[in-house]
C-alpha cells in the first residue's frame, strides 16, 4: 500500500510591490541622509531621519527665527512680511543651490533611463525631497514666529495654522520656480549651451531671491506702510513674500480686502508654479537629462603658442608667490575646475551671489537715507563680507564627483596636505576675490562719488587673510577631495547666518571707529591681531598632516 505524499501548503504570494513613486522618493531621500559614497559609511551611526541630518542646522535656524520676538507689538501682516522674507531667502538659496545636484546627475543615467519610469514620476520623486527637507528648515526658522502671531495686534489663534499653510505654498513656490526655470532653459536652448547656461540660471535665480527678500521689508516696515495692498502699497504685489504674507493676514489679521487678493496671488502663483513645470514641462526634464548623460566629444581647435594660464603664472607677483611646484600645481588645478567643471561653478557661483548682492542692498540704502554717518555702514559691511567669499568657496571647493582621484594627494611624497591648502587658497582669493573686490570699489565710488569711502574697505582687507585660512583649519577643505552631498548645501544657510553675524560685528566697529575719529587705531590694532593670528593659523596648518580615509 502506497503512503499518500505530503501535501505541503502553496508559497506565499508575493506582497504587492511599493508603488514606483514611493520607492523612488524613499531612494533619493537615503541618498540625501547618507550621502553618495560609501567611504567612510557605518550603518549604526548613519542619520534615519531629516532632522537627524540637520540637527546643528536646524537648532541654529530656530536660535535665528528668535528675532521675530522684535516684531510683537506689530500687527500681523508686518511680522508675516518678515517671516516671509527670511524664509524666501534661506528657502530660496538652499533650492537654487541644490536643484542642479538633485535634478541633474549623470551617474543616475546609467541606472535610471533605461527603466521605464516616466519622467513626470522621476522628477516628483526628486521634488518631494528637496520640498520635505525645505519645510523642515522653514519650520525650525519660523517655529517661534508661530506663537509671536497669536500675541500680535490683530492676530487671533488661527495664525500657526495659517502661517503653516503659507509656509508650505512658499516652499512649493521656491521649488517650482527654479525647476520651472530650467526647464524652460533646456527647451530654448541645445545641448551645446546647457551646462554652462544652468551655473548662470543659479546665479540669477540666487539674486533675484535675495533682492525679493530684501527690498519687501525696506518697503513695508521701514516706511510703515502696514497696508497689504492699496494705491500707496502697490509695489508690494509684485514681490512674491507679500503674497504670503497678505495669505497669513487675511487668515488670521485683519482680513482686509487687499490681504485676500495677496493671497490669491500666492494660491495662483503656486497652482500655475507647479502645473508648468511638473506637469506641462515634465517632458523637457528626461530630454535635458539625456543630454547631459551623453558623451560628446567637443571639437577642440589646435593651439598655437603658450597657453594663456602659463603666462599668467609666469608674471608677477604670482611668479614669486607661487613657488613652490605643489601649491603651483594646486593652484592650477583648482583653477581649471573653477573655469571649467559644471559641478563645481554650480556649488561655487550660486553661493557667492549673496555675497555680492546683500553688500549692494545695504549701501543702496544707506545712499538713499543720506548722511555721512549712516553712508558708512553699507561700505563697512561690504568690506566686512570680503572675508566670507574665501571662507565660503573653499568650503565648497571641497566637493567634486571626481573625488576619487583626489586619492593621489595621499600617494604623492608630502607630509600633509598645506601645501594643496596654500595653493588652492592663493586661486580662490586671485580668481573670486580679487575681482569682487575691484567690484565692490567701483560700486562704492559710483554710489557715493567720495573716494574716502574706500577706506572703510581697509578692515576688511586687513581680516581677508584670515578668514582665508580658516576653511583649511587642521588640514581641512582640501580641494576637489569629498564627495557631493545635498545635504552639505542646507548647512550653507547656517555658514550664511555666521558669516552674516560676524560681518555685522566688524561693521559695527568700523563705523563707530570711523565717526568717533579713531579708524586709523582701529585699522592698526587690527592689522597686529590680524598678523599674529594669521602666523599661528600658518604653523597649525604646516603642521597638519594626513587624516584617515575610513
Amino acid at each position: 500500500m502506497m503512503t499518500p505524499a505530503p501535501t505541503t501548503s502553496p508559497p506565499p504570494l508575493p506582497a504587492a510591490a511599493a508603488p514606483l513613486d514611493k520607492t523612488l522618493r524613499r531612494l533619493f531621500l537615503t541618498l540625501f541622509l547618507r550621502g553618495r559614497s560609501a567611504r567612510g559609511l557605518k550603518r549604526a551611526t548613519a542619520p534615519k531621519s531629516v532632522g537627524q541630518k540637520l540637527a546643528l542646522a536646524l537648532f541654529f535656524y530656530a536660535l535665528f527665527g528668535c528675532m521675530a520676538l522684535a516684531f510683537v507689538h506689530q500687527p500681523v501682516f508686518a511680522l508675516a512680511v518678515y517671516l516671509h522674507a527670511m524664509t524666501f531667502l534661506f528657502l530660496g538659496m538652499f533650492v537654487a543651490s541644490s536643484a542642479g545636484e538633485v535634478l541633474f546627475n549623470k551617474e543616475e543615467a546609467d541606472i535610471l533611463l533605461h527603466r521605464p519610469i516616466q519622467p513626470r514620476i522621476l522628477l516628483w520623486a526628486k521634488i518631494r525631497v528637496l520640498v520635505e527637507v525645505s519645510l523642515w528648515l522653514a519650520g525650525a526658522l519660523n517655529l517661534v514666529g508661530l506663537f509671536v502671531g497669536i500675541a500680535a495686534p490683530q492676530g487671533n489663534g488661527l495664525f500657526p495654522l495659517a502661517h503653516a499653510l503659507s509656509t508650505t505654498l512658499e516652499a512649493l513656490f521656491c521649488t517650482g520656480c527654479v525647476v520651472l526655470t530650467y526647464q524652460l532653459c533646456l527647451r530654448w536652448f541645445g545641448r551645446s549651451r546647457l551646462e554652462g547656461l544652468m551655473t548662470t540660471v543659479q546665479v540669477l535665480v540666487s539674486v533675484a531671491v535675495v533682492l525679493g527678500s530684501q527690498i519687501l521689508p525696506q518697503i513695508v516696515l521701514r516706511s510703515g506702510k502696514y497696508v497689504p495692498f492699496g494705491k500707496a502699497s502697490w509695489q508690494i504685489a509684485l514681490l512674491p513674500p507679500a503674497w504670503f504674507a497678505g495669505f497669513d493676514d487675511a487668515l488670521a489679521g485683519t482680513m482686509a480686502p487687499g490681504s485676500w487678493l495677496l493671497a490669491a496671488c500666492a494660491i495662483l502663483a503656486t497652482g500655475l508654479v507647479l502645473w508648468s513645470a511638473f506637469g506641462k514641462l515634465a517632458g523637457d526634464y528626461e530630454t535635458g537629462l539625456q543630454r547631459l548623460g551623453e558623451n560628446v566629444s567637443p571639437r577642440v581647435p589646435p593651439r598655437r603658442g603658450r597657453r594663456w594660464m602659463d603666462v599668467f603664472l609666469g608674471l608677477p607677483p604670482l611668479r614669486w608667490w607661487l613657488r613652490d611646484p605643489v601649491s603651483r600645481a594646486a593652484f592650477r588645478l583648482t583653477a581649471a575646475y573653477l573655469l571649467r567643471d559644471r559641478d563645481v561653478k554650480l556649488r561655487i557661483y550660486p553661493g557667492m551671489a549673496p555675497i555680492l548682492v546683500l553688500p549692494v542692498v545695504f549701501m543702496i540704502q544707506d545712499q538713499g537715507r543720506g548722511g555721512t554717518g549712516s553712508n558708512g555702514f553699507g561700505v563697512a559691511f561690504a568690506s566686512a563680507y570680503l572675508g566670507m567669499v574665501p571662507l565660503f568657496a573653499l568650503n565648497l571647493l571641497q566637493y567634486s564627483q571626481q573625488w576619487q582621484a583626489s586619492d593621489i594627494f595621499r600617494a604623492a611624497p608630502l607630509w600633509g596636505p598645506a601645501a594643496l591648502c596654500h595653493g588652492a587658497r592663493r586661486a580662490v582669493l586671485c580668481f573670486l576675490t580679487f575681482p569682487i573686490v575691484v567690484i565692490f570699489a567701483l560700486l562704492i565710488w559710483l554710489t557715493h562719488h567720495e573716494s574716502t569711502q574706500l577706506l572703510l574697505l581697509l578692515p576688511g582687507l586687513i581680516a581677508l587673510p584670515v578668514f582665508a585660512l580658516v576653511p583649511n583649519l587642521g588640514g581641512k577643505a582640501l580641494p576637489l577631495s569629498l564627495p557631493t552631498e545635498e545635504a552639505k548645501a542646507a548647512g550653507r544657510g547656517l555658514n550664511m547666518i555666521g558669516g552674516m553675524f560676524v560681518a555685522m560685528a566688524v561693521s559695527g566697529v568700523g563705523v563707530w571707529s570711523w565717526s568717533g575719529g579713531w579708524f586709523w587705531w582701529f585699522s592698526a590694532g587690527e592689522a597686529i591681531l590680524a598678523v599674529g593670528v594669521y602666523v599661528m593659523l600658518r604653523r597649525s596648518l604646516a603642521r597638519a598632516r594626513w587624516s584617515a580615509l575610513e
